[in-house]
């Protein structure tokens, strides 16, 4: 009987040990829905192992992805949206951004700042779907116009990285719908000035954001798989009642029909861009020697 009891008190603790697993360890893949261990898809820079669909990276993420380790400097991090309509809903607007600020740790839906890639000097704007969608509202806007206006002084390249499912927030109104034409025309001095202006598109890159600073690079390119467009494929099919083509608004669909330049896996993107920098900086030094 003592035996026996003593095998029930093992089997006991064997399955309490089961249910004192923690739990959140293992995440679906939004493409495949394969169930993968979320340390392992992290160490695969959060591409999934079964289909290698390149799931989302916050901003911060993206930065230790791409900027060069101990160079990124922020700039403007302490804007902060106001509430210029004084929005009410469900919640009020002031309330969705204090949830968005405790949740993320973030101030607004961007990162901008200054640092190398692969020892190049480089001004970096990479916006964050966390926060209220990676909608572009004032906050938005201003840092991104700074952000290239800092480069233009200082002749640096932008790389502007796009994930927003939100476009332009329709919280601040035409607040908002402004800053498409202000980081567009910050963009067009940028140009003439002869700086480049590389736009990475990640999924998803939708809206005003499509419809302003990320669609105007120089080089456009993609990760495999972005869903990029301007309104959702749901919303065009209710709209012109037909069927959509297979991959549409997908960012190999965009590539076979001349809307990016290309697609870029992101193990290989930051050997990409800094061969694109590279490659514009020896051709401008060609074309000033030529002049003088």
């Amino acid at each position: 009987m003592a035996l026996f009891g003593r095998k029930k008190d093992k089997l006991a603790n064997n399955n309490n040990k089961k249910k004192e697993m923690p739990a959140g360890l293992w995440t679906k893949c939004p493409e495949c829905q394969a169930p993968t261990y979320k340390k392992e898809l992290a160490n695969n820079l959060n591409i999934c192992p079964k289909c290698e669909f390149h799931c989302t990276l916050n901003s911060k993420e993206r930065i230790d992805l791409l900027i060069d380790h101990g160079t990124f400097q922020e700039m403007d991090a302490n804007l902060l949206s106001a509430d210029p309509l004084q929005f009410k809903g469900p919640k009020t607007y002031k309330e969705k951004l204090d949830a968005d600020r405790r949740a993320t740790g973030l101030r607004d839906a961007v990162i901008t700042g200054h640092g190398k890639l692969q020892g190049k000097r480089i001004v970096i704007a990479v916006t964050d779907s966390r926060f209220i969608m990676g909608s572009m509202g004032s906050v938005v806007g201003e840092r991104i116009t700074r952000a290239i206006e800092y480069a233009t002084e200082n002749k640096l390249p932008v790389l502007i990285v796009s994930g927003s499912g939100g476009g332009a927030r329709m919280y601040e109104g035409v607040f908002s719908l402004m800053q498409m034409a202000k980081t567009c025309g910050a963009l067009s001095k940028h140009a003439r000035e002869g700086y480049l202006h590389i736009s990475l598109l990640t999924n998803p890159t939708m809206a005003g954001i499509m419809a302003s600073f990320a669609g105007v690079g120089d080089v456009i390119m993609a990760e495999p798989k972005a869903l990029i467009g301007f309104a959702g494929p749901r919303v065009i099919e209710q709209t012109i009642r037909q069927k959509l083509p297979e991959g549409f608004q997908r960012s190999e669909f965009l590539l076979a029909h001349g809307l990016i330049d290309m697609i870029v896996d992101r193990k290989d993107l930051r050997d990409r861009i800094g061969n694109i920098i590279e490659y514009t900086h020896i051709n401008a030094s060609v074309k000033r020697a030529e002049v003088f």
